[in-house]
């Protein structure tokens, strides 16, 4: 197979199923929603499982039709009875009754099988685009249907500028463009600019730097007059601290002056006590 077409199966199967696993676990999930309330069930019954007939180029043959939704099968899947059904639609079925819809046989959802060669075939049938109403010519294999819808020109998408609401074709982007007045795109000389479509034929790369250079020349300019003005707070502030340091230093030194003078006060009071008490003694002897 070649590489473009498994990349267009891988799409297909992804959308699928995975494994005959998983159909095991589901059969767990829907015993234990099984006791949700009837409108829950009827509003699921009316969705759809498997593919619209009318989407085929043609008409699928009766077995590809899933006897519980009427559609081509989607994700096929084989009860033990042999009916096959869409896996959503069995899964849907079971909730509310556990035997086939078409033999009325008992159904165990853990001998539900996936069938892989069935489906696989399917993914080979040739479909319209959903966007045959508005023109779109092409058919393709059921498996590239996500592909074709990524690049279909008919797809339906909004513009991609923000702020614009239109919804237009694909193939109308382009035209669109040329006139969204939410259209922007940077300059494509590379001055940085992004331009509208009111401002594109005024605009001037020269003219632009030049305004671009003189905010920035406004902007440094006024960095540089705030980094002085703190640079001046922080000098006068520096020149209080050496004032402030150099009173505490003076105040040092008195204090230093006056602790010697007392220490000196000190010491001749002692020594007039040493001999006022050394002539008490000699005059009482």
């Amino acid at each position: 197979m070649a590489l473009q077409e498994r990349v267009h199966w891988a799409c297909f199967q992804s959308h699928c199923f995975s494994s005959n696993a998983l159909l095991a676990v589901t059969s767990n999930c829907s015993r234990t929603h099984r006791n949700r309330g009837q409108s829950a069930d009827s509003e699921s019954s009316t969705q759809s499982g498997g593919y619209d007939v009318e989407l085929f180029v043609d008409t699928p043959d009766y077995d590809l039709i899933c006897t519980i939704c009427q559609g081509v099968l989607r994700c096929p899947v084989r009860a033990a009875c042999h009916h096959i059904f869409c896996k959503r639609c069995i899964l849907q079925w079971l909730k509310r009754q556990e035997t086939c819809p078409c033999c009325r046989k008992a159904v165990n959802q853990s001998l539900i099988f996936v069938m892989f060669k069935l489906s696989k075939s399917i993914g080979r049938m040739k479909i319209k685009c959903k966007n045959e109403i508005r023109g779109c010519p092409e058919t393709f294999p059921l498996a590239e249907q996500y592909c074709h819808s990524m690049s279909c020109a008919y797809e339906l998408v909004h513009c991609p500028y923000p702020g614009c609401r239109a919804q237009l074709l694909r193939r109308d982007l382009d035209t669109h463009a040329r006139h969204c007045e939410h259209w922007r795109q940077p300059c494509h000389m590379g001055c940085g600019a992004v331009l509208s479509h009111r401002t594109q034929a005024q605009h001037n790369c020269y003219r632009q730097l030049r305004q671009e250079y003189a905010a920035k020349q406004r902007d440094h300019r006024a960095i540089a007059a705030a980094l002085q003005r703190k640079m001046r707070r922080m000098q006068s502030t520096v020149a209080h601290m050496k004032r402030q340091i150099g009173l505490i230093c003076e105040s040092l030194e008195v204090m230093d002056d006056l602790r010697e003078e007392a220490e000196e006060e000190v010491e001749e009071a002692e020594e007039v006590v040493e001999e006022t008490s050394s002539g008490a003694s000699t005059s009482g002897s």
